[in-house]
């Protein structure tokens, strides 16, 4: 398993410290994590040419992340995504959610102007990583009860960064929470990702409208830009003349992942092969979600969930202005993201599997990346 060092990540803008964590395997590979919005910082592994590679776009500091406003890295919560109207029905009482997108900021999305990715989370060392809790008290962003949540990051010794998650509430509620890492397997200052290959293991996706809101529709890809069931360039069909393309920019989308557990043979420096890890592919409930290579840095990255959809999304509205690592400044579709989660607008589609949990009642989900060079 990995070691882990702590350090100083510099201070937020009311004084508060920020820290910063470095998980390390034996294969010198290295995932960066920070406590102020449980946002991944940088993942760095060797590619090609024994050179090492940080795949991931982020910044230097705390303070640079306060002012990021693209949930860089972070965890989102309590509803990944969107929710129009911010209107959210629970056992038959209506909740008003924070409005903080759509064209006239009419809807709701990434748990509100505060969501989890904007707060100061306690962190802990702990065998399998680092250990990440927050409490959201009832009333934050108009969602009803305290939740008590947990996220564990770990690296394996074969390059698996799992991401795990628990939440518990005092009332029923909604809880759909992702990660919002972006990706580059070329690295964090590398061109757009455009000649990049994506695979993502679904048959359908859900339509979506000009706000990225789905209406309830799943359709199949079949004969659609969105078929990405075989390995795709990124930008063979993103500026197709298809409605939802042209609508989202590229692909901003959620797809619906076909429903198959994952059968992998453990070996050691794999998760659940040592009996102390918290994760077994065999007993997880995990599926295969995306795959993505890069030919130039020779990487690829695999996506594991216990969750039944993804947002794929291309960056399409990253525009630098805010310096990052290295002061890269970030262009639009120079990184990938991956989010597994519940379908957006999900509370209005009851077809739709639901983001709700029940009162004290422990949810648990889980999602692993595999970072790998291609064989």
């Amino acid at each position: 398993m990995a070691t882990v060092k702590h350090e100083p990540f510099g201070k937020l803008s009311d004084g508060r410290e920020v820290s910063l964590y470095t998980l390390r395997n034996t294969k010198g590979t290295e995932v960066k994590i920070t406590n102020y919005g449980a946002r991944l910082v940088s993942w760095r592994v060797f590619g090609k040419d024994a050179k090492k590679i940080d795949i991931l776009l982020g910044y230097a500091d705390a303070a640079a992340y306060e002012k990021d406003d693209t949930s860089m890295g972070g965890i989102v919560g309590r509803h990944a995504n969107r929710i129009a109207g911010g209107k959210a029905i629970i056992n038959g009482q209506e909740y008003q959610l924070d409005l903080n997108t759509g064209s006239k900021m009419q809807n709701h999305i990434h748990g509100g102007s505060k969501g989890f990715h904007n707060e100061l989370w306690q962190a802990e060392e702990v065998y399998e990583g680092v250990k990440l809790t927050y409490h959201s008290k009832d009333g934050d962003a108009g969602y009803p009860g305290n939740m008590d949540v947990t996220v564990i990051y770990s690296l394996s010794n074969d390059n698996e960064l799992s991401i795990k998650y628990e939440a518990i509430s005092d009332k029923d509620t909604i809880c759909n929470l992702t990660n919002h890492s972006y990706f580059n397997l070329d690295g964090f200052a590398a061109p757009p990702v455009l000649d990049q290959k994506i695979q993502i293991f679904a048959d359908e996706y859900t339509w979506a409208d000009s706000e990225s809101l789905p209406d309830g529709r799943i359709l199949p890809v079949e004969g659609t830009p969105m078929d990405l069931r075989q390995p795709v360039r990124i930008g063979e069909h993103i500026d197709d003349d298809f409605d939802e393309l042209v609508m989202g920019k590229g692909y901003d989308h959620n797809w619906v992942l076909r429903d198959e557990p994952v059968s992998v043979e453990m070996k050691p420096g794999m998760f659940g092969y040592d009996p102390h890890c918290p994760i077994d592919y065999l007993k997880g409930g995990l599926k295969k979600a995306a795959y993505a290579e890069s030919d130039k840095s020779g990487l690829t990255l695999t996506c594991y969930t216990t969750l039944p959809g993804i947002q794929f999304y291309t960056g399409n509205f990253l525009e630098g202005g805010l310096p990052g690592k290295d002061g890269v400044e970030f262009q639009r579709r120079t990184g990938f993201c991956l989010e597994t989660q519940y379908f957006p607008n999900s509370l209005a589609n009851p077809n739709f599997p639901q983001p709700i949990i029940k009162a004290g009642e422990k949810w648990e989900s889980q999602t692993i990346f595999v970072l790998w060079p291609k064989d």
